[in-house]
């Protein structure tokens, strides 16, 4: 019986470990989506992923609520650019050609050159030594998963022979 109860437990942790490497190659739904918007000087800039057919972007100013209202462009190559912008508080929204939202923005237009984004970065940020995230490929998940396999079954025969060997005389 208890030996069941191992067998159980160690059978949980390689189902575990083998289910890792395949939730980490799953595409992140996160990524595809938001816009960045930057405005450097008196021009403002849009860029997004998320519509990969195109779309139509809108600079919207001060008192104007609607898409309709606003300053309208074309997207290309998933950017559109507004030139001569007046200096204040401005929101852009895009609108991907399917009808779907890639998302809005406030963005401050003025002297200096400010930034924002909807979305944190695709896979983390990299920083500390040697940098915090990789885009790694499924294969190379695929093999550090086994060899987390075969660890976890040589562990497991170890064990089980330093159990048995206690009762020898």
């Amino acid at each position: 019986m208890r030996t069941t109860r191992i067998f159980v437990r160690a059978g949980l942790t390689i189902a575990a470990a083998a289910a890792l490497p395949l939730a980490l190659t799953a595409p992140s739904a996160s990524a595809a989506g938001g816009i960045t918007v930057t405005a450097t000087g008196s021009t403002v800039t849009v860029t997004t992923a998320a519509c990969t057919n195109g779309g139509d972007a809108s600079l919207m100013s001060n008192g104007q609520a609607s898409f309709a209202q606003g300053r309208q462009a074309e997207l290309t190559n998933g950017s559109a650019t507004w030139q001569n912008v007046t200096t204040g508080v401005h929101t852009v929204a895009v609108v991907c050609e399917d009808g779907s939202a890639a998302g809005s923005q406030t963005v401050t237009v003025g002297a200096t050159a400010t930034t924002s984004s909807t979305t944190a970065p695709a896979r983390g940020v990299r920083g500390g030594l040697g940098g915090g995230s990789e885009d790694y490929g499924t294969y190379t998940l695929a093999a550090g998963g086994a060899l987390v396999l075969l660890a976890a079954g040589g562990g497991g025969a170890w064990y089980l022979r330093r159990r048995g060997a206690q009762h020898r005389l």
